[in-house]
């Protein structure tokens, strides 16, 4: 390798290089906000609404990246997560309190992802009593055997099974005669839109980003010799490039994934149990034909692992960094977030879990709103962000997406 030509970033190739080197952490977190939950979320969306709410889906792409963005810059300015930026910057107690009701929220995700996957598997004949200690099992191997950028590498084909498979089972669907475009002032029209804000930013991911981005920093950094303050400058700068266009374009995937979701479930039944593999697959097969369910079996099952690598990810580290203990404890938050959620999943009715999804995701809103409202503080102080702080017009666009949100969260249970 050229390091001279690698590191100064001058000629396409290079910089060509660099970003595929870079790539990974927003694209992952991006793709894992399309989780089981987000995925039942728009299904049911497209079942009560048909194409009414596309226009609002694609409308989320912007307060999607203006938000995750800061998580971003926070990481490579910083090169560390957002829990150890919150705690050396003000104090452990508020790390912790920015950090621990994302854990809570985190073990009732564990067990829809956890579910999600299981009746994605029984679409294709597997009992849910059989899937759901193997999933538990692949899981905790992949996050405890694995580094991140290992990780990164096995899940970043699962995005594109994902995208195929939602892809392809909208062309198996067809298209129907349905504006994207509806307004209504009724609760449940609202109530909707604050499900679909909430499907949209979840805690885990301002807490994913950052460190995931500042360990990939500290690695492109360490993979060039002899670095200078010139030299590590011209990275962090071209970082941050790469990030911005990142998450820009994960933001795009993940809302058209969306979009295409719930344009897979138009027409389906509203009383449709999405609980229940054996009505999913008859809906399925009644408007988009016989291998349908298994395409969106395979979209439900990826969604669902790639989310629980990443959500498991996210709320470890923000829990390790907020406590200052070893980041090798990790393990210890993994098991006792997912043992308890596997053990609901065993134990609980499936339909009481997935019908819990709309309202946990407007939950969601306001667990957001602590850390959100910190990663903005951080963000346009000029001593923790050095020249990455958040600059006039980008401050605006970050609490405009911020309150947006907030806004939805609140219209929902007023």
């Amino acid at each position: 390798m050229n390091e001279e030509s690698d590191l100064n970033l001058r000629s396409r190739k290079s910089r060509l290089r660099f970003y595929l080197r870079f790539f990974g952490p927003a694209w992952l977190v991006m793709i894992a906000d399309m989780d089981a939950s987000s995925t039942i979320g728009a299904a049911e969306t497209g079942a009560i609404f048909k194409y009414g709410l596309i226009w609002f889906m694609i409308l989320m792409i912007l307060p999607l990246y203006f938000v995750q963005e800061i998580s971003g810059r926070i990481g490579i300015a910083t090169s560390k997560g957002l829990g150890d930026v919150i705690r050396e910057n003000y104090s452990k107690k508020v790390s912790v309190i920015m950090s621990f009701p994302m854990a809570l929220t985190d073990v009732v995700t564990y067990a829809i992802e956890y579910m999600g996957i299981a009746i994605g598997l029984n679409l294709m004949g597997i009992p849910i009593l059989i899937s759901l200690p193997v999933i538990y099992v692949v899981h905790l191997f992949v996050v405890s055997r694995h580094g991140y950028r290992k990780t990164e590498k096995i899940l970043i084909p699962i995005t594109l099974v994902l995208i195929v498979a939602f892809i392809v089972d909208l062309f198996l669907r067809g298209f129907i005669n349905s504006s994207p475009v509806y307004f209504s002032p009724g609760y449940s029209y609202i109530f909707i839109l604050a499900v679909n804000v909430g499907a949209v930013i979840m805690p885990f991911m301002l807490f994913f980003q950052a460190s995931a981005t500042a360990s990939k920093v500290r690695y492109v950094k360490n993979s060039y010799i002899d670095i200078n303050n010139t030299r590590s400058d011209e990275i962090d700068r071209a970082a941050l490039k790469s990030m911005k266009r990142e998450t820009l374009f994960g933001a795009i995937v993940s809302e058209l994934l969306m979009v295409i979701v719930e344009m897979v479930f138009s027409g389906v039944p509203k009383t449709t149990d999405f609980a229940s593999a054996s009505q999913l697959s008859v809906a399925l097969d009644a408007v988009a034909g016989s291998f349908s369910p298994y395409l969106f079996g395979i979209g439900l099952i990826a969604a669902g692992f790639i989310a629980l690598i990443v959500i498991s990810m996210g709320s470890a580290w923000g829990v390790v960094e907020s406590l200052n203990i070893n980041k090798k404890h990790v393990f210890t938050v993994y098991v006792l977030e997912s043992l308890p959620a596997v053990i609901a999943g065993m134990i609980l009715p499936a339909d009481m879990l997935i019908n819990s999804v709309l309202y946990l995701l407007v939950i969601f809103v306001f667990v957001l709103i602590g850390p959100g409202v910190i990663m903005g503080i951080i963000g346009q102080n000029r001593k923790i962000m050095g020249k990455f702080y958040m600059k006039k017009l980008t401050r605006i666009f970050y609490w405009l997406s911020l309150i947006f949100v907030v806004f939805f969260g609140v219209l929902a249970i007023i």
